[in-house]
């Protein structure tokens, strides 16, 4: 399976969340975190106190006023539906093409697969640390809604720096 979501991000973008691949939903779309049931879009909302978007041009409106580039840690791999446990044979995106673009100041993994596969394939590469948030995917169902947005709230300092 080949990833075919472009990254979202500009030279302004400061900070860089990475999932680890879509899923079946956001395939669909072409466009991240589609499944109506992952938390990413409230969480951010709430984090940056702004409504939750509705369409894709509203969140790619959000990431870029708030200055966020999203993408995947991987650009193809065999996987069964949307598990990220089933994930095998990855190759991982080139992060180069926004680390060279623009001034990221935090790397956030958005759960603990994506988290493994970044340690694993990119760092080695950048050498730039990744900070492990929770996932917002409805399969981690220990983290509320409350729970998450507390976790991600870290991700509001580097936006700050420098404004």
């Amino acid at each position: 399976m080949v990833h075919t979501i472009e990254p979202v991000y500009d030279a302004q973008s400061k900070i860089l969340i990475l999932g680890s691949f879509p899923s079946v939903k956001s395939r669909e779309m072409q466009f991240f975190y589609g499944h109506k049931q992952n938390r990413f879009w409230k969480v951010l909302a709430q984090v940056l106190e702004c409504k939750v978007p509705e369409d894709i041009p509203q969140k790619r409106a959000m990431l870029t006023k708030h200055h966020i580039a999203v993408w995947d840690v991987i650009a193809s791999c065999e996987i069964t539906g949307s598990s990220d446990a089933s994930i095998r044979d990855v190759k991982p995106n080139d992060l180069s093409r926004i680390l060279s673009c623009a001034d990221i100041r935090a790397i956030y993994t958005n759960g603990g697969k994506a988290n493994q596969l970044y340690q694993k394939y990119i760092f080695p590469v950048t050498g730039r640390e990744a900070y492990l948030l929770p996932s917002t995917s409805p399969a981690n169902a220990g983290y509320s809604l409350e729970r998450l947005t507390e976790a991600w709230k870290v991700i509001v300092e580097p936006l700050k720096e420098g404004i």
